[in-house]
């Protein structure tokens, strides 16, 4: 029996699994129910097992026909939700108030889970398969720098990294494999302006941090159209303010708060300095002082070229030229498997979801089930190229 026609006997197992899962959402560090769900079918499944790696995380582990063989991949899902209230009003929808698989974790999971069940019934291939569940993906919280200093690597000797994300607006199935750089690196960035309060109606007697963020936000915005080269790619959001008490008070102080995205280390240095001496030169109009608290964000998800073109090629093998999606470019969104991608080389893929499939992070947004089986059928005949004989 062929890989696909063994996948569609699981896929209505899969369902299931997924639904569950969706049903009980855990965000960053709190997935012990998800852990342990995934965690008990691969038990089921026959598969070695190891729990607690990066708090929550999970490793499963399935040996080959060749136990000799030293070669290995790791293949990664993520498995958090995020801190939301879900309004899909589905069956199977979120019981934890507050919590939602918003992003299609629920989804990402249930693949690597399809797949683990079938290489563990088959081993059709000679090495080692690590199937890693990953907390934390969500909000900054870099759930995979956390199993990485759990020591993901240094436990398992992992060759190769592989991920999947199902991706909103993209023609269901279609594979969308970046040759190098796919997702950007991301900072937060807060400005703690401090002047000197006073009376609204006396504002001589003042240092007015309010006029000095209007100046900081309006020198900040021509940073990229000014000062970056048109050839190099970065983003800046200021995306909060707060400031004030009353409307006839001054106050002592206002906060920025926003984002850089950026797509190498280079730019992403360059932007920070010239973030820096511009924000205190605007504040300094005022006579205003500014701090300036730099929030490491998840580094660009660059893909190492050759696995790239592996991806692509196995990718083609398995459902036809006709799925692979060449017009896409990268993002500016952030991934934590770029830590992954930094200590290992590999490819992490975008799934199209279909054109008109509800975006990420929606309230309304639900993973599409159809996407179960093609992602299974992908792991499965990716282990089965890699780890051939």
């Amino acid at each position: 029996m062929n890989i696909k026609k063994k996948i569609e006997q699981i896929t209505p197992e899969m369902l299931k699994w997924r639904h569950s899962i969706h049903s009980k959402p855990e965000i960053a560090y709190q997935e012990k129910d998800t852990s342990d769900f995934i965690s008990k079918k691969l038990h089921e499944f026959g598969i070695e097992v190891h729990q607690g790696i990066g708090k929550t995380g999970v490793v499963g582990i399935i040996k080959g026909k060749n136990s000799n063989s030293e070669r290995a991949i790791g293949i990664r899902a993520d498995m958090d939700a995020l801190p939301m209230t879900e309004k899909t009003n589905l069956p199977y929808t979120s019981k934890n108030e507050g919590a939602m698989h918003a992003c299609g974790h629920d989804g990402h999971s249930t693949m690597l889970l399809g797949a683990a069940k079938y290489l563990a019934e088959t081993r059709n291939f000679c090495g080692t398969v690590y199937c890693i569940f990953q907390p934390a993906e969500e909000g900054g919280n870099a759930g995979a720098k956390a199993m990485i200093n759990d020591g993901l690597f240094k436990k398992f000797k992992i060759d190769t990294v592989w991920g999947i994300h199902n991706w909103p607006g993209i023609p269901l199935g279609q594979a969308v494999i970046h040759e190098g750089f796919a997702m950007a690196g991301g900072d937060i960035i807060v400005f703690t302006i401090e002047g000197k309060g006073g009376h609204a109606a006396q504002p001589q007697y003042s240092n007015d941090p309010m006029v000095a963020a209007g100046f900081t936000i309006t020198a900040l915005q021509s940073l990229i159209s000014r000062q970056l080269d048109p050839f190099k790619n970065a983003v800046l959001s200021l995306t909060k303010i707060e400031g004030g008490s009353a409307f006839n008070v001054i106050p002592d102080s206002v906060t920025i708060g926003g984002t850089l995205r950026s797509t190498n280390e280079q730019t992403r240095n360059d932007m920070l300095k010239k973030i820096k001496k511009v924000a205190s030169n605007a504040c300094e109009i005022s006579n205003c002082k500014v701090n300036i608290e730099i929030r490491p964000g998840y580094p660009s998800t660059i893909n190492d070229e050759k696995s790239a073109k592996l991806a692509s090629e196995i990718f083609r093998n398995t459902f036809g030229d006709s799925f692979i999606n060449l017009e896409e470019t990268p993002t500016m969104g952030s991934e934590d498997f770029s830590y992954m991608l930094k200590e290992k080389p590999g490819a992490y893929i975008w799934l199209g979801a279909g054109e008109d499939a509800e975006k990420l992070h929606s309230a309304h947004y639900d993973f599409n089930d159809a996407l179960l089986p093609i992602g299974a059928e992908y792991w499965a005949n990716l282990a089965e190229t890699i780890l051939v004989e």
